[in-house]
């Protein structure tokens, strides 16, 4: 091979070499595609927590309304509706029309039915061979609903819901009523009687198998969403915990037992480490005040830090934060060394 066809060949792989690489088109739509993909995930980031917040509230109202207001309300209805039914059997109107003059005159047709007038002076109608006001055979004629209206007691039901058991007039007296109860109910548990019940029927839950482990999980939710607790938590520190080198947050509570203090000839400090995501379930360890780091950070943050499983840093506790802190810092420097050197020509 002579010297020509060898520069000719290093010419041309030149050549190739530095032609630059045709994008596919799977990269080019992956490009084209992220701005679209971060900007959904920002927003999904962004709504997410108020709709599961709605979600969560509108789940709880659905079960309250279907475990206890329609029940309440049911038995309400059935209620109400014996204790102001007017209804009469054949039986009756027969004995009140015998030995009375033009008794024709009391009975009228009507496209509905018979129409009767008593002599209390109730215009009433005959449904099924029972008789009942008129006035109430209207109103529910007129919006039956979904009701099953085969009797006369069943008209009634569905006049006193109409009549008294309206929704926007239910739903305020509920909720009075099941505060009212919930407020009675922690009066009682709060006294000597009451909390000793109750420790019975809490005794007994525990007794059971399956039912006791779902009866615990569900009391650490609740006693951390709803009850009052007495720890006060002084401030936030890290300690190294469960080893050297892994730093876990924890609560002070306050200062350890004066024999733990006195084995260990300094201060020693109470600290209550929580565990994720429920922060209710932690523990108790007693730890020289020596080995603790306090936190710049409040309780509420360190709360939200354990539930979120580190993934809710504070601002100024973020790497990033500081980070971009350090940069600013830098910035500003070098601009009052240039406005300094500018000056000093």
């Amino acid at each position: 091979m002579n010297s020509e066809d060898k520069s000719t060949r290093k010419k041309s792989a030149v050549k190739k070499s530095n032609k630059k690489p045709v994008p596919s088109k799977a990269g080019w739509f992956r490009r084209s595609f992220n701005p679209f993909r971060i900007a959904t995930l920002r927003g999904l980031g962004i709504l997410l927590p108020p709709l599961l917040t709605i979600m969560l509230f509108a789940w709880a109202w659905n079960t309250i309304e279907r475990a206890i207001l329609l029940p309440v309300e049911s038995l309400s209805e059935t209620t109400l509706a014996y204790a102001i039914e007017d209804i009469r059997s054949e039986s009756t109107i027969k004995l009140e029309t015998d030995g009375l003059e033009n008794v024709s005159e009391r009975f009228k047709s009507d496209p509905n039915g018979r129409l009767y007038t008593s002599l209390d002076g109730t215009l009433l109608i005959e449904f099924n061979n029972q008789w009942l006001p008129l006035d109430v055979f209207e109103m529910v004629s007129a919006n039956p609903g979904t009701a099953n209206l085969s009797t006369a007691h069943d008209y009634y039901k569905r006049y006193v819901q109409l009549r008294y058991l309206k929704r926007h007039l239910v739903i305020p007296a509920f909720l009075a009523i099941f505060l009212g109860v919930m407020y009675i109910v922690g009066k009682l548990l709060a006294a000597g009687i009451g909390r000793f019940f109750w420790h019975q029927f809490e005794s007994l839950i525990n007794r059971l198998p399956i039912i006791r482990n779902v009866y615990s999980s569900v009391k650490q939710v609740t006693d951390f969403a709803f009850s009052e607790t007495d720890v006060q938590f002084t401030r936030v520190v890290a300690v190294e915990y469960p080893r050297r080198g892994v730093w876990s947050i924890g609560f002070v509570t306050g200062e350890s037992m004066l024999d733990i203090r006195r084995a260990a000839g300094e201060p020693v400090l109470s600290v209550l480490m929580p565990t994720s995501p429920m922060p209710a379930t932690g523990f108790t360890i007693s730890i020289p005040k020596s080995e603790t780091v306090d936190l710049d950070i409040t309780i509420d943050q360190a709360i939200q830090y354990c539930v979120s499983c580190g993934v809710v840093v504070p601002d100024h506790q973020s790497a990033k934060t500081a980070i971009e802190g350090e940069f600013q810092k830098k910035n500003k420097n070098e601009s009052q060394l240039k406005d300094s050197n500018q000056d000093a020509d």
